[in-house]
């Protein structure tokens, strides 16, 4: 598979895991700027530019539902594609959905399900903000856009396009 470009935002405030992100992508051809926090994220944001961004939820000062929740408040990150890497309960990750994130994958996880992910989400914004419409697989969720439910296989993640 060609190597991957793009600029990713990542979000956790465990230092082991921005690190293990970090390197995953990077090894994949993705530049990648970290954040320890929301609100870490939302000062950082602008200035970075990002092609997509993975939250954690459980953060200090700003929790990743909520930081989902103002990016997608603000009309120049409105459109930015937003996942959630967590080990989180079931309504943690229908709270993220319903916040704006576009995908959910659980911790622990797989690195190739983590490439995976990205490569779908920076795939999407170059399209102009299509969502994808198969990838990822495995534990990989991606929201149904206009459908409101959740998009699941054992397989494959579907979603809908935004329309």
């Amino acid at each position: 598979m060609p190597r991957a470009s793009g600029r990713i935002l990542v979000v956790d405030d465990n230092k082991v895991i921005r690190q293990l992100i970090r390197v995953n992508l990077e090894l994949e051809g993705f530049e990648v700027v970290t954040a320890a926090d929301g609100a870490e994220c939302l000062e950082v944001v602008h200035q970075v530019c990002p092609d997509a961004v993975t939250l954690d939820v459980v953060m200090p000062r700003l929790d990743g539902i909520g930081t989902a929740a103002r990016l997608r408040a603000d009309p120049r990150t409105r459109d930015l594609p937003l996942a959630i890497v967590s080990a989180c309960t079931q309504g943690e990750v229908d709270a993220g959905f319903a916040a704006g994130a576009d995908a959910f994958l659980p911790k622990p996880f797989e690195p190739a399900e983590l490439v995976g992910l990205v490569r779908q989400l920076v795939a999407w914004k170059s399209r102009g903000g299509r969502r994808p419409i198969e990838g990822g697989g495995g534990a990989v969720r991606y929201r149904h856009h206009g459908l409101g439910g959740l998009g699941e296989s054992g397989s494959t993640a579907h979603a809908e396009p935004a329309g």
